[in-house]
């Protein structure tokens, strides 16, 4: 999977302009910051990740792809699926811990 390096240079600047926008703290609410929208956001990002490993399997099965960029695609797509499961997991025990909590 070759990738231009202007095209990579331009996505880290949208990354890098992102994240020094984002608004932090209780004013991010005000901003229009929501949590839902970070969660959403992540897991279309895990989908596309996920998708394109596919794309990338297949492409190699036809002679298309390397082998190279198969795994890198595969390894990446790994990883956002293991963070987005360890999120999911946090979640769940925050949730039964405030269960657990006496009223």
């Amino acid at each position: 999977m070759a990738m231009d390096i202007t095209a990579a240079l331009n996505a880290y600047q949208q990354a890098a302009g992102a994240a020094g926008t984002a608004a932090t703290g209780p004013d991010a609410a005000a901003e229009g910051l929501k949590f839902t929208d970070m969660v959403q956001g992540a897991l279309e990002a895990t989908n596309t990740s996920l998708v394109q490993a596919e794309q990338m399997t297949a492409n190699a099965a036809t002679g298309q792809a390397e082998l190279v960029d198969v795994v890198t695609a595969v390894a990446a797509a790994e990883v956002q699926l293991e963070t987005v499961m360890a999120v999911r997991d946090q979640v769940i025990r925050a949730y039964n811990d405030i269960l657990k909590m006496p009223i």
